[in-house]
């Protein structure tokens, strides 16, 4: 996963990461929490009607260069990117989401990594309750800024479930098997497209915190600190600008 116009440079001052980068499992749990805490998962581009393109040049002027966020295919194209350039190992992967009530095709996009021997599950991009720092692809539960997430093996699948409000919620699962690019293109227009995904029915803006999350759904903002929620109703618009600095008449 390259583009032309990417530069690691861009992308570390993007995510506010000023240390020294190494393939190793340290930067990797730095790049995914900073990434997390600075680029907004958001689904903007198709609330204003647009299909979000997959040429890797044009995500990287949006998330880089204009300092937009974006949602799976786009904020985890970019920190691919970043993996290929510091010297990761790692491939994409489909998962099928399992937050609807009935059965969905693999539409998610996630990152595999391989280091020191080691298979992890990185996933910038998936909001709601996500991951905040890798995960190793065994089963079991492991606990991240004080989250809770289980990993299952089940009908071949690995299926990444999280505590909510004291109940473990299924985010996804999917399998070990590498996947092109290309390949999410039909995911990318089935997401911006049809009326049953949650990106054409409601306006979503995430973000993680060092300690929690900031939800934005339609004009209802989560806040979330130490397990504390705080629910506000809010004008979207300015909550957009507000919590995740985000204008949204430089995007429509």
């Amino acid at each position: 996963m390259t583009a032309s116009n990417f530069n690691i440079s861009d992308y570390l001052v993007r995510i506010g990461y000023d240390g020294e980068v190494r393939p190793d499992i340290t930067t990797l749990t730095q790049l995914v929490q900073k990434q997390l805490r600075s680029i907004p998962f958001e689904n903007t581009e198709v609330q204003a009607g647009r299909i979000p393109s997959m040429i890797p040049e044009d995500i990287v002027d949006k998330v880089l260069i204009r300092k937009r966020g974006g949602y799976c295919y786009e904020i985890n194209g970019v920190f691919a990117m970043a993996l290929s350039a510091i010297g990761f190992e790692w491939y994409f992967a489909g998962a099928r989401p399992m937050f609807y009530p009935m059965r969905r095709p693999k539409t998610h996009m996630v990152v595999i990594v391989r280091v020191g021997g080691r298979d992890y599950l990185c996933d910038t991009g998936f909001g709601g309750y996500a991951l905040r720092a890798p995960i190793e692809i065994v089963e079991g539960e492991a606990v991240q800024d004080g989250d809770r997430f289980r990993m299952e093996l089940i009908d071949g699948e690995y299926v990444l479930s999280s505590l909510v409000q004291d109940e473990w919620q299924r985010q996804y699962g999917f399998a070990l098997q590498p996947q092109e690019w290309i390949e999410f293109s039909l995911a990318n227009y089935f997401n911006a497209t049809h009326p049953d995904t949650i990106f054409t029915q409601k306006k979503l803006a995430i973000m993680q915190t060092p300690n929690g999350r900031k939800i934005l759904v339609d004009n209802e903002l989560k806040l979330i600190e130490e397990g504390k929620l705080e629910l506000l109703k809010v004008d979207y618009e300015s909550a957009l600008k507000e919590y995740f600095c985000l204008k949204l008449w430089e995007i429509n």
